[in-house]
C-alpha cells in the first residue's frame, strides 16, 4: 500500500464486509480477478473521472460483458441502478446495485495513442518515462495480455463517470461534470471476473489539456440476494439472466430468501 492510498483510506469510511482498497492514479491501467459474491466500488475521488472497463469470465475468456446485448434487454443507452451487465452468453456478469452519479456511459468507446497525441501533444516514455500520455486502448490492451487476452478482446467498453448525449442528427456530444467528487458506483459481481481498468480520460472529452482524474477501488461482500433484489426485477431479461448464472455455477436459482 502506498502512502496516498494509506491516507486516503483513512479519510474513507470502509463498507461492512472490507475486503481491500486501492488507489488508482489518473492516467494508470490496473487488472486483477473480482470475485462473484463481492462488490467492487469504485469512486471519483476529485471529480470528472473517468474509468474505461472490461469484464471477462476467468473460466471462460471469451464469454464477457456485451454491450449490445446489456442495452438492448433493459431499454437503454447508459447504465445506472438498477442495471446488469449481461455477458454474450446471456448471464449476467455485474449488478449494478448503488450509484450516486446517475450516468454512465457506453457507446464513447476509447482514446487510442494518434488521437491523444493530437490532442494533448507528444510526451512519449522515451521522453517523460512513467509520466507519458497514455491512451485508453493500449492501457486495456496491457492489462488484457497479462491474462494470455489480445487486442480481438477489445469489445464496447463502459466509461464509468462519463456521460455521452447522442443528438438528433446521431452526432455523440461529452457532458461535462457529469461526475462530482466522492460520487461512487456499487458493482456486484454474479460471475468470477477478469477486470481491467484504464483511467485515462474520455476520448470525447473536450479539455485541451491531459488531466486524468485518480480514483479509489474498494471491494467488500455482496449482502445475501433476495427474490426482490431490486437488479433481478428490473426487467424480465435480468431475471432470466441472473438464473442462466445460477444454472451455470451449478446453483439452485430458488434457493433465495
Amino acid at each position: 500500500m502506498t502512502e496516498n492510498t494509506a491516507n486516503l483510506s483513512q479519510k474513507t469510511t470502509r463498507p461492512g464486509g472490507f475486503i481491500w482498497q486501492e488507489h488508482l492514479p489518473g492516467g494508470a491501467h490496473w487488472s486483477g480477478i473480482i470475485r462473484r459474491g463481492t462488490v467492487l466500488r469504485l469512486t471519483d475521488i476529485e471529480g470528472n473521472a473517468n474509468v474505461s472497463m472490461l469484464m471477462n469470465n476467468i473460466e471462460v475468456k471469451n464469454e464477457r460483458y456485451n454491450m449490445p446485448d446489456t442495452l438492448k434487454a433493459q431499454k437503454t443507452a447508459f447504465l445506472t441502478k438498477p442495471n446488469m451487465c449481461f455477458t454474450d452468453m446471456g448471464r449476467v456478469i455485474c449488478s449494478i446495485i448503488e450509484d450516486t452519479c446517475g450516468w454512465h456511459d457506453t457507446i464513447g468507446g476509447l482514446s487510442h495513442a494518434k488521437s491523444v497525441q493530437q490532442k494533448y501533444g507528444d510526451k512519449s516514455y522515451q521522453t517523460a518515462h512513467n509520466d507519458y500520455f497514455k491512451n485508453g486502448y493500449d492501457s486495456l490492451l496491457n492489462e488484457l495480455e497479462k491474462w494470455g487476452l489480445n487486442a480481438s478482446d477489445i469489445m464496447p467498453n463502459i466509461n464509468w463517470f462519463s456521460k455521452v448525449r447522442v443528438e438528433d442528427d446521431g452526432s455523440m456530444t461529452y457532458v461535462p461534470n457529469n461526475s462530482s467528487a466522492g460520487n461512487y458506483v456499487d458493482l456486484r459481481f454474479e460471475m468470477d471476473a477478469i477486470v481491467c481498468l484504464s483511467t485515462v480520460q474520455h476520448p470525447l472529452d473536450p479539455a485541451p489539456e491531459y488531466n486524468p482524474k485518480p480514483i479509489e477501488l474498494t471491494v467488500f461482500k455482496a449482502d445475501v440476494i433476495k427474490k426482490d433484489d431490486a437488479c433481478r426485477l428490473h426487467r424480465a431479461e435480468n431475471e432470466r439472466a441472473y438464473y442462466n448464472t445460477k444454472i451455470y455455477y451449478g446453483e439452485n436459482p430458488n434457493d433465495e430468501c
